[in-house]
Order: structure tokens, then sequence, then C-alpha cells
């Protein structure tokens, strides 16, 4: 299986590799693996689904 890094996973899916490093940590990207400060994560992984939610504003 190919792997690809942190920050190759974040220039693929257009967001920071931080947050690409806490999807990992959070388990949210399936099959990544740490190797010491690095993650691997598989070239076929898909980006996760932003689970953050907006607020919407009361009407008045």
């Amino acid at each position: 299986m190919d792997y690809m890094t942190a920050k190759e996973a974040a220039e693929k899916w257009a967001i920071t590799p931080r947050r690409v490093q806490v999807l990992c940590a959070q388990g949210k990207i399936s099959g990544a693996v740490r190797f010491g400060v690095t993650w691997a994560i598989p070239k076929d992984a898909v980006k996760p689904k932003d689970g953050r939610r907006r607020i919407q504003k009361a009407e008045r």
C-alpha cells in the first residue's frame, strides 16, 4: 500500500497540515499510522466530512 504524508494530504484536500494531523489523531482518517512524529496516510484515503456546524442566529 502506498502512503502520503500529512503535508501531501493537506495539499490534496486543500486544508492545513495541522488539520490533517488532528484528524489522524482523532481517528477520522482510516488507515492512518503514526511513525514517530510523522503520519502515514494511505494514498486512497478520502477526506473526512467536516463535522463542525454553523450556529444559526435566531430570527428577529
